[in-house]
């Protein structure tokens, strides 16, 4: 049996390129993945997907027939994506693969909170174990503010997907170190991110401190691993991380008694 690894994470965050390098990196320690595409509106690709629910439901195709705009086609596309889930499920699970990586639609808001997102993922993963990654742009976590907002984001996407997260803190090529070790710190320490959220001159209007605290203590739950798509920096801790959700830390070949080949 499989173990799915869901890529999920907002607009921009980097989840098609991270699903590509994650596949090479896997592929590079002999571990068999496939990548499944599951967004229905993306034109182009850095990987050829084994799996592309393009071949099922196209949302140029719906706009065109349809007169709709692209929100509208992309609502309807993913709502189409559970009347084809069982033919999407047979096609994944006819690869016999150690990992199957899935990467979402890059609006992630029409599909984690949208009724549909949810069930298909459950219809396409079963009883596997599996385990998301929920991207943050490092560039975007530098504001305290915008950080909290990624963490309740994480928090809402685990609330309806139920399954495991691991925070992935992604683009931190794109920072000085002292702007990554500040961001990590304050993912670590709820009292020093709380801190400087109030600090922040419109947040204080909002927020004291002892309540943006008691708040991060909950959100602060999942472990968070920094990661450069472009440089490959942070990969090996990433399948480490993956490996304790999944496999309870032990490689596939050795966690399964009888592992796919």
């Amino acid at each position: 049996m499989p173990y799915f690894i869901i890529v999920l994470g907002t607009a921009g965050s980097g989840k098609t390129s991270l699903s590509s390098v994650l596949q090479t990196y896997l592929t590079s320690h002999q571990l068999d993945s496939i990548i499944v595409n599951l967004d229905p509106a993306v034109e182009e690709l850095p990987y050829e997907p084994d799996v592309d629910v393009r071949d099922y439901v196209d949302t140029r195709e719906l706009m065109r027939k349809n007169g709709l705009g692209p929100n509208g086609a992309l609502i309807a596309s993913i709502d189409m994506l559970l009347m084809n889930v069982e033919d999407i499920k047979e096609e994944i699970w006819s690869y016999r693969t150690n990992y199957v990586i899935i990467d979402t639609p890059g609006q992630m808001e029409l599909f984690a909170f949208r009724q549909t997102g949810p069930l298909v993922l459950r219809a396409i993963t079963g009883d596997a174990k599996s385990v998301g990654l929920f991207l943050i742009d490092s560039t975007y976590a530098i504001q305290p503010s915008n950080l909290l907002s990624a963490l309740l984001l994480a928090s809402s996407t685990y609330v309806r997907l139920k399954v495991p997260l691991i925070n992935t803190l992604t683009k931190v090529d794109l920072l000085e170190p002292s702007n990554l070790r500040r961001i990590l710190e304050m993912m670590d320490d709820p009292d020093q991110l709380s801190a400087e959220i109030v600090s922040e001159r419109d947040a204080r209007l909002i927020w004291d401190q002892e309540e943006v605290s008691s708040i991060l203590e909950k959100l602060m739950v999942f472990e968070t691993i920094p990661v450069s798509n472009k440089s490959g920096e942070g990969f090996d801790d990433l399948y480490a991380a993956i490996q304790r959700v999944v496999a309870g830390g032990e490689d596939y070949y050795t966690e399964e008694s009888n592992p796919v080949l």
